[in-house]
């Protein structure tokens, strides 16, 4: 009797999924004809989401469609719109607009996340955002625009709504955005406002004079205590009482998980995540695994918890997609652990800066920490090669590899 796995998205949790499955059921001689594996997503496309505060985004995705060919994973294109755990079934529409229902024996629910957007007046009309790739699309058009308009103040200052990580990495690469659309000789101004009262937050106090640093070095200002109270497109408001002219406002604050976890009966934490066990499974649901940036699960014995990162997504994917395999092939599940944990920062022009562990030390920084931040994203987390022993060499390397 045919059993199927679904797997739905096609993000770095998804595609980690989908490659993890495989390879358990060919190391197990089970058939592609008695274990589908499903994955279904609107596009067979990995989108390299951590790079979109770069230009020219259009060119930041990778085809999936021949990986997973390779490893003889079906995918399906449709939107899910619905998940019956009682049923085991999704609701999904085609290109054509035509809704179809695909049942499941296990479930991996990989949709990743959204950017928070709150009721800001003005936002939805004038904001942008790097969060899915037709809106760093918009930003990138937008940009290359303002070299048609009138020199003003407003046209050459950018405002970044969010200190983040996101925030910053947006912000410090802005700079020599603008002045490669206006010119070098261009007066250029980055203003970050950030409610909080030190940049980085998560971070922590080891990275910061150095992005501190590298942000003075740049020229990107910055607003703390204070939040985006309005914008008309040519004009920042902020809580404090101060106005910024700006015709470009990025908002990069807050997220939250594919709305899609709300189908789940079952707990979540503030950003929508699900919170699952050991195995990644929903406690209510034991049908369902989460992965990537709707689950919420333990990193180690130490009370640290996943991040919403492809860091995090690539191995909760691996290990969501093992369990989800074993667990109808009868073989013992594994727990999700990922007890290392690095961030590398770009900083733009003034390089970037390494981190090893959860106090962040520092580890690298300028050029040297800009080469790894480069090699991290035009090659390691891209997808593998469209041929079964790499994907099958890399859906492992996912799973076990500890930074």
């Amino acid at each position: 009797m045919l059993q199927r796995i679904v797997i739905i998205g096609a993000g770095f949790a998804g595609m980690y999924a989908a490659l993890s499955a495989a390879r358990l059921r060919h190391a197990n001689g089970v058939s592609p004809k008695d274990l589908e594996i499903a994955l279904v997503a609107p596009e067979p496309t990995l989108v390299v989401r951590p790079r979109l505060y770069e230009p020219d985004p259009e060119t930041l995705t990778a085809p999936l469609g021949d990986v997973l060919k390779a490893v003889d994973v079906l995918y399906v294109q449709g939107r899910v719109e619905a998940i019956d755990t009682n049923a085991g079934s999704v609701e999904a529409v085609d290109p054509q607009g035509q809704a179809f229902a695909l049942a499941y024996d296990r479930l991996v629910l990989a949709t990743g996340s959204r950017l928070f957007r709150p009721p800001v007046p003005g936002l939805a009309e004038h904001g942008f955002s790097v969060d899915q790739l037709g809106d760093a699309i918009a930003l990138d058009l937008h940009l290359k625009d303002l070299a048609a308009r009138p020199e003003t103040t407003a046209r050459n200052t950018v405002v970044v709504a969010g200190g983040g990580f996101t925030g910053i990495e947006v912000a410090t690469e802005m700079p020599a955005r603008l002045r490669a659309v206006l010119g070098e000789g261009t007066q250029v101004r980055v203003v970050i406002v950030d409610r909080g009262e030190a940049i980085a937050p998560d971070m922590g106090p080891g990275p910061r004079p150095i992005i501190e640093s590298a942000m003075r070095d740049l020229g990107v200002e910055t607003r703390l205590g204070a939040g985006v109270e309005a914008l008309d497109g040519t004009r920042v408001t902020l809580t404090s009482g101060e106005f910024i002219e700006s015709e470009t406002v990025i908002w990069a604050a807050g997220m939250r998980a594919s709305p899609l976890t709300e189908q789940v009966a079952a707990e979540r934490d503030r950003f929508g995540r699900l919170i699952v066990d050991p195995q990644l499974r929903v406690p209510g649901a034991p049908s369902v695994f989460a992965a990537g940036d709707t689950a919420q699960a333990a990193t180690d014995d130490l009370g640290h918890s996943s991040l919403m990162s492809c860091q995090h997504a690539n191995r909760l994917g691996a290990v969501a997609g093992y369990n989800a395999a074993a667990d109808l092939l009868g073989i013992p599940t594994e727990p999700y652990r990922q007890k290392n944990y690095v961030t590398c920062l770009d900083l733009g022009g003034a390089g970037a800066v390494f981190t090893r562990g959860w106090d962040r030390a520092v580890e690298m920084t300028g050029d040297k920490a800009k080469a790894t931040k480069v090699e991290i994203n035009t090659k390691w987390i891209y997808p593998p090669a469209a041929d079964r022993e790499a994907a099958f060499a890399a859906a492992e390397w996912a799973r076990l590899v500890d930074y």
